[in-house]
């Protein structure tokens, strides 16, 4: 299985990097079953961490363009995002180690993602997702109990797994939902956040090693970074956010194109900042990136809190 593992990456808009492990070259990437990181150095300092998201006026704009989309029926839940300029004193290889992820990569000093949610898992011909839909800061009082009951949440999340089941059904049969609504904690830097999921499961043609490539084109973008109905709401996204997603909300993923493959969605994600000079910086000591985050709109959304989530979910989870 070694000799022959592949490394694959497709950004948000199908564009496709395939290499075999052996020959990557500054490309690291951590699975919960396999890493091409022989040795971790240690990174020992205190860690600095400064945001300057768009206005609350920019998202405002942006956001009430989505809820008079939503309201016109062209789509019924949109994952609105934005890039957040940052500056810290970790250069993006020290982030890759010193953060904490089922699923990270550090792909040639262009970016870097730290990633709690698995896009799909293969294992023989049974397939598995697990849309991530909802968090809470875990300190808040009864925090669990509220975004269960929370109505808005419980919305968002029923329509991206309604979307995934819909979207395995494309290449797979059998399919169903294992476990509805179950909670996980993840670190947010200094706090703790708790993040509702859902197993979806199916079962794939035999054969589904052959055309892989094409399987997984056929469920990007992943339903859980873009919304529903999938197709329009991509060109709402496109024409909203005014930006190029990238790498952003692509996927990334390792396959022996036999029995096995498992992939993240690139979220939790930093890249360079092609539009400053390291001189930029208010000092020699940082360095500028860029951090794109985001969260699920529906009719339900409440401006003020989307906001503050967008820049609550631009953190380094050590």
């Amino acid at each position: 299985m070694k000799n022959k593992l592949k490394f694959f990456l497709i950004d948000f808009d199908g564009n496709i990097f395939i290499e075999e492990v052996e020959k990557l070259k500054n490309i690291y990437f951590s699975f919960p079953q396999y890493t091409n990181i022989k040795i971790y150095p240690t990174i020992n300092k205190p860690i600095y961490l400064k945001k300057y998201p768009i206005s609350f006026k920019s998202y405002q704009k942006a956001f009430d363009e989505v809820i008079e989309e939503i309201k016109r029926g062209n789509t019924y839940l949109l994952n609105l995002t934005f890039p957040t300029e940052i500056e810290t004193n970790l250069n993006l290889k020290e982030i890759f180690f010193i953060s904490k992820a089922p699923f990270k990569l550090f792909f040639k000093d262009k970016f870097v993602c730290f990633s709690p949610e698995r896009f799909v898992k293969i294992q023989n011909n049974k397939i598995y997702t697990y849309p991530m839909k909802g968090t809470i800061d875990a300190n808040i009082p009864n925090a669990k109990e509220k975004i269960l009951n929370n109505a808005k949440e419980m919305a968002e999340h029923t329509m991206v797994v309604d979307l995934l089941r819909n979207d395995l059904g494309i290449i797979g049969t059998n399919i169903k939902v294992n476990k509805f609504r179950f909670i996980d904690k993840i670190k947010a830097g200094k706090k703790e956040l708790f993040q509702v999921s859902s197993e979806i499961e199916g079962t794939l043609p035999k054969n589904w090693a052959k055309n892989w490539i094409e399987m997984l084109l056929k469920l990007l973008p992943a339903g859980s970074v873009t919304g529903t109905p999938k197709k329009k709401t991509v060109e709402i996204i496109k024409k909203v956010e005014g930006y190029k997603r990238g790498y952003y909300t692509g996927i990334f993923g390792i396959t022996d194109e036999k029995t096995f493959l498992d992939s993240a969605v690139i979220i939790r994600y930093i890249e360079t900042n092609n539009d400053k000079n390291p001189s930029d910086s208010s000092s020699k000591f940082f360095q500028n990136y860029i951090y794109k985050s985001g969260g699920g709109i529906t009719i339900e959304s409440n401006l003020p809190y989307e906001y503050e989530e967008m820049i609550n979910k631009v953190y380094i989870p050590v």
